[in-house]
């Protein structure tokens, strides 16, 4: 038997769900919009009559066989027994008179005037409640004589006038018991392939082997991983590269999984590759035999058929009834697929007329797998509200190249409201016909507009705030006004630019919510001189660790995991936390690390001598030994500087490749395409440091013998950093570190971490700036690096001829 429990609202809205996708509808059909509608529940209630109960509890069990035939299991007359556990709270029971009410309340900021008939799924909730508790009354579970009927009354409220509508229907039992037998039986389907698939899955992890000969220190590495998560804690791990850090926390992930420890693991990372790389993890276990279901989830705007994805029928044949087809879409491929990756989504997406990203979406809650980026675990709007709106579960968190996630997160906690943008949206809504709704909305812009112009006349340069308590109230009731707009009016021009206000707002005023001691608020200007209010998030712990609480265990690793309490702090980490590090396995001989001392990329000391000084060590690196070299720079500028000195000392035989600003996939590939092995010319590739050459590539053998890298990375000063400076000066005494020196020396090692990408590789970094030798820089060196050679422009010429002339 395969069991089951959830809420009567996810059944239905799984089962029931129904019609098209609009992302350009307003919010205002969620009953849960806002905090307001509790207190409008609560007010609707406490307002009848004296035999009214509030919120009652009801529930029920329900067994149902699923023929094999419809798990995709042919020539076989078994039938899998589920039992579902449905339970749920009324809103409202009346019993008068004989007669059982059934009351559900449902609190909305749409124009009550465009309700015609009760939604699908609210009717459905209330209809499950009757049937569940006229059951308990006819079982004698009640204190109640038998009846054969309930009525059901829909109370729709909107939050801001607190008008109430009303939609009343009468339901006999046997009606209702038809009606909710089919729900049971359709959803019995899911339950019996979830639980088939997972004692599959189960016998075969617990046979599952490591699928390579372990590399030094990575059978520590993989038991390390299994014990953080049987003992419910979390990792942090500095993995050089080729530790085969995917391999070596995948796996005694999903032998966890195997022994029950976990239901789903959540494979996150920001980059492409890692992504990749993962899928390919996935798809060996599957030749060794493991029944697992890997998802991986790709942006809307990658996957979507159409160049810009606009979510709404009238643009896209797709978002047009999808809900009507996703879920036979979703049981297809899970009968029929495991590596479920970008290609295979988009063929069934295409196969079943439904949008690919939000079956991924679907997907991914049957997976045992979900490769995906950061957000979808932890970005409060973009996140998988099926898994982490609720109390959480038994997840794991593995957390690719885990040094990004402190600026990631810091911005996803983030938000920014532009004065100009709202009197752009006025000045449009003015210009049409909108009617009352329009009048509306316009009004409510121009409250914002004057409350952001006050706040501009107190601004000099930059206003810090305790707290945007008034502005806050003035956008919540912007919202409403947006709502009855955009739910009117489907199409007219500008109507994407009035969404992107909307969308801004909204997230505005969400972030706001999670304000504390983490936050400044303040207001400043562009160079444009537009006026803008900034809610910044300086420290991101906190609200990482309230998603990270609702799973079992994370996992961080990176190449690039230095100072490890730093990263601890940022990530919601705590002392008793475990921290390792895992041993390259390369040859150190192979490797040569020098720090060019007499050279300095200073913003004070920034002229043509230093330049040419940077232009000569690179000349000498590449004049070593013919091949393939990257060079990282601070700065498009610094970059463009040295591309001027160096044209005067670059022999005619070297090819110099430059990133440029906004390079599209085209540009990229064209570019690393230069990096072959056995090319008849020396390529030196110029790039910048934090840039999209500096992580995420993987240039392996003779594609890449060399990287230097100009400077120590340390972002540019900034009003946004000397605030994080000061913030972190305050709480720690360690501002500089925190703005600057980490942040900076962490893309040093990505850069400096292009070369060198496996053991039979051999190649060279040179590090110029002197500040390296200083010890708060050293420190962070990782331990590979040691020991390094001090070098000056006379001295590595000779020094690198000694090394190619040994290894090369």
């Amino acid at each position: 038997m395969y069991r089951a429990k959830l809420s009567v609202r996810n059944l239905v809205e799984f089962i029931l769900r129904e019609g098209d996708i609009d992302a350009g509808s307003g919010r205002g059909g969620d009953p849960d919009a806002m905090q307001e509608g509790a207190r409008i529940h609560r007010k609707i209630q406490n307002s009848q009559p004296v035999y009214y109960k509030a919120e009652v509890p009801v529930s029920g069990t329900f067994k149902s066989f699923v023929p094999a035939q419809k798990l995709g299991i042919k020539d076989s007359n078994l039938a899998f027994e589920t039992e579902i556990e449905v339970e749920g709270r009324m809103d409202g029971l009346c019993i008068n008179d004989g007669k059982i009410l059934i009351d559900e309340i449902k609190s909305m900021y749409v124009n009550l005037e465009r309700v015609k008939e009760p939604v699908k799924v609210h009717l459905a909730q209330a209809k499950s409640y009757a049937y569940m508790y006229l059951l308990k009354v006819n079982s004698g579970q009640e204190d109640l004589p038998a009846t054969d009927r309930a009525y059901i009354r829909m109370t729709y409220v909107n939050i801001e006038t607190e008008e109430i509508k009303y939609f009343n229907s009468e339901w006999s039992f046997d009606e209702l018991e038809d009606w909710f037998t089919g729900i049971i039986d359709e959803y019995a389907k899911w339950v019996a392939f979830e639980g088939l698939h997972r004692d599959e899955r189960n016998a075969c992890l617990k046979m599952l082997d490591f699928p390579f000969p372990y590399r030094v220190g990575q059978n520590d590495l993989v038991k390390g991983v299994y014990r953080t998560i049987m003992r419910k804690k979390k990792i942090f791990i500095e993995a050089p590269t080729g530790v085969g850090k995917t391999v070596s926390t995948l796996y005694p992930a999903v032998r966890a999984m195997g022994e029950g420890l976990s239901g789903k693991i959540f494979y996150l990372t920001a980059k492409t590759i890692a992504r990749t790389v993962a899928e390919q993890t996935c798809s060996i276990f599957k030749e060794k035999n493991a029944r697992l279901i890997s998802t991986t989830i790709t942006a809307k705007d990658k996957i979507c058929i159409f160049d810009r994805a606009e979510c709404n029928p009238s643009a896209c044949e797709r978002a047009k009834g999808h809900y009507d087809r996703i879920n036979e879409a979703v049981f297809d491929i899970l009968l029929n697929e495991e590596c479920i990756t970008r290609p295979v989504i988009a063929k069934y997406a295409e196969k079943h007329n439904v949008c690919p990203f939000e079956m991924s979406l679907d997907i991914s809650l049957w997976s045992d797998i979900v490769i995906c980026d950061y957000n979808y675990a932890f970005d409060p709007e973009a996140h998988l509200k099926r898994f982490f709106d609720g109390v959480g579960d038994d997840y794991i968190f593995l957390i690719d190249e885990a040094h990004n996630l402190p600026a990631r997160a810091r911005e996803m906690y983030s938000a920014v409201l532009v004065k100009e943008d709202f009197l752009e949206v006025r000045r449009l809504i003015n210009k049409k016909e909108f009617g009352y709704e329009g009048k509306r909305l316009a009004a409510r812009l121009e409250a914002v507009n004057k409350e952001l112009l006050e706040l501009k006349r107190e601004t000099e340069g930059m206003l810090i705030l305790p707290d945007a308590e008034d502005l806050n109230k003035k956008l919540m009731s912007l919202t409403s006004a947006f709502d009855d707009l955009l739910d009117e009016y489907k199409n007219f021009e500008g109507r994407d630019l009035a969404l992107d206000l909307y969308f801004n707002v909204y997230h505005f005023i969400n972030m706001y919510e999670l304000l504390s001691d983490k936050y400044m608020i303040y207001a400043d200007f562009r160079d444009n001189g537009d006026f803008v209010f900034h809610l910044a998030c300086m420290d991101p712990s906190y609200n990482l660790r309230k998603y990270l609480d609702k799973g079992r265990s994370a996992v961080f690793f990176s190449a690039t995991l230095l100072p490890v309490n730093y990263y601890k702090e940022q990530l919601g980490g705590s002392a008793d936390d475990y921290a390792v590090y895992a041993p390259s396995p390369f040859d150190p001989a192979k490797r040569l690390v020098l720090v060019g001392l007499d050279v300095t990329t200073k913003y004070t000391r920034r002229n043509i001598s230093e330049y040419e000084k940077i232009a000569a060590y690179i000349n000498e690196v590449a004049a070593a030994k013919k091949g393939n070299y990257m060079v990282f720079f601070p700065s498009y500028k610094f970059m463009t500087d040295v591309q001027e000195a160096i044209k005067k000392v670059l022999p005619e035989d070297v090819t110099l490749k430059v990133q440029g600003s906004g390079m599209d996939e085209e540009e990229r590939e064209e570019f690393l395409s230069a990096f072959a092995e056995g090319g008849e010319k020396t390529v030196i590739g110029f790039c910048v440091m934090g840039g999209i050459f500096a992580e995420g590539i993987d240039l392996t053998g003779e594609r890449l013998i060399g990287a230097v890298v100009v400077g120590t990375g340390l972002p540019q000063v900034c009003r946004e950093q000397e605030l994080y400076k000061d913030y972190f000066d305050e709480k720690n005494g360690r501002g500089f570190d925190y703005a600057y020196l980490y942040n900076g020396m962490n893309k040093v090692l990505q850069s400096a971490g292009r070369v060198i990408r496996t053991t039979e590789d051999t190649g060279v970094i040179v590090l110029l700036d002197e500040r390296f030798e200083k010890d708060e820089y050293k420190n962070l060196f990782p331990r590979e690096w040691f020991p390094y050679e001090k070098v000056t422009k006379a001295t590595i010429g000779k020094r690198l001829d000694e090394f190619w002339k040994k290894f090369g």
